[in-house]
């Protein structure tokens, strides 16, 4: 069984190369962007013991209830624009949900095709999200890998484009658009903690599947500048965490996944254009149970934040990490790895919203 908390210590002499600010100014050119909302909870933080807690709430982004749609958006402009005027594709995927509808969504606005994998344990209302963007949708009877796999050969057929936001070897170009495209949540945060009067965040939670949101958020906190003054740790679900294994063996490594409630975090391998970035840089990976973040979408909740499972799951994270209301033997030694005073300033990504992935009744 891997334990709740995995603490890595990272290489402090690594430093990311900050990106340009192309991609925040496509973005704030799309119709309907907006910076998502920033939502202080004093409530978690009284309970955690720091100053500050917020919550960046992707539960509507550019029109679709998750964060994916900066990724996916940027990609599909990247991957459209090199094709010859008035060619048209069909742009393929694999998906635990939010990606596959963000894909669909930004293919058709761009005039494009869209075939969509979509292994088991995805909920039926995110499959027929994705059906409503007018993608062509395959359901497979096998784990999130495998669907990756299926997509990858089905485009290799003739006018076909895989957009996938894993990478392996040979495939490392758009995974990488993929991750680019998220800096700008993270753009934001800065933006908005400045605007509240708080120089930086302490330690930012993230949600992680095969680790493109987690990768992008080191590079932005590992580059010049920012490199020693945050620290940075994965939540995965305990059905499919991958990333303290990985740790451990010191290269990606593959779990056989279970069944879950965050759909979207039921990966079993990390992307290998990752991992540079997460052995170097991450501080800890946790995994949470399915108690502890139904849990916390129940507290967000009620404190206004509408947190699909996978967007609870930072929360769930951030007290296992920190003990929060039910403090554990180890708590005080996570707090120091960490950094972690009564002085802190803690922010999580709400990836989600609810109707991104419903909650179990």
């Amino acid at each position: 069984m891997i334990a709740p908390v995995t603490l890595h210590h990272r290489n402090r002499d690594w430093v990311a190369t900050e990106l340009s600010g192309d991609i925040r100014d496509f973005h704030r050119a799309l119709p309907g962007y907006a910076p998502t909302p920033l939502v202080s909870l004093p409530e978690v933080a009284r309970e955690l013991g720091v100053a500050h807690v917020f919550a960046k709430d992707e539960s509507q982004r550019l029109g679709l209830p998750a964060f994916k749609a900066l990724g996916a958006s940027w990609a599909v402009h990247r991957a459209v624009k090199s094709l010859p005027a008035g060619d048209t594709v069909t742009i393929v995927t694999a998906t635990d949900g939010n990606h596959g509808r963000s894909i669909a969504r930004f293919a058709r606005l761009a005039g494009q095709r869209a075939a969509i994998w979509v292994p088991r344990g995805v909920h039926p209302d995110a499959i027929q999200a994705i059906v409503d963007e007018g993608a062509h949708v395959t359901v497979l009877d096998a784990p999130y890998d495998e669907a990756v796999a299926a997509a990858a050969l089905t485009a290799e057929q003739p006018g076909h484009i895989l957009i996938q936001d894993t990478a392996w070897e040979g495939y490392e170009e758009i995974p990488q658009w993929i991750v680019d495209g998220y800096d700008t949540l993270f753009a934001e945060i800065d933006e908005q903690l400045a605007a509240a009067g708080v120089a930086r965040p302490n330690l930012v939670a993230v949600p992680t599947g095969v680790g493109s949101l987690l990768q992008a958020a080191l590079v932005h906190y590992r580059s010049a500048g920012r490199g020693e003054s945050t620290a940075v740790i994965s939540v995965e679900p305990e059905a499919a965490s991958c990333m303290a294994p990985s740790l451990a063996a010191g290269h990606p490594v593959s779990v056989q996944t279970g069944q879950t409630i965050m759909s979207g975090l039921n990966c079993g391998t990390p992307s290998s254009l990752a991992w540079p970035a997460i052995v170097n840089g991450l501080d800890a990976a946790l995994s949470i149970t399915e108690d502890a973040d139904i849990r916390a979408a129940h507290d967000l909740a009620r404190l206004g934040v509408a947190a699909g499972p996978c967007g609870a799951s930072g929360l769930a994270g951030v007290r296992v990490a920190l003990g929060g209301d039910r403090p554990g033997a180890d708590s005080e030694a996570h707090r120091k790895h960490l950094g972690i005073d009564e002085h802190s300033t803690i922010v999580f990504a709400v990836t989600e919203g609810v109707d991104a992935n419903p909650l179990p009744a």
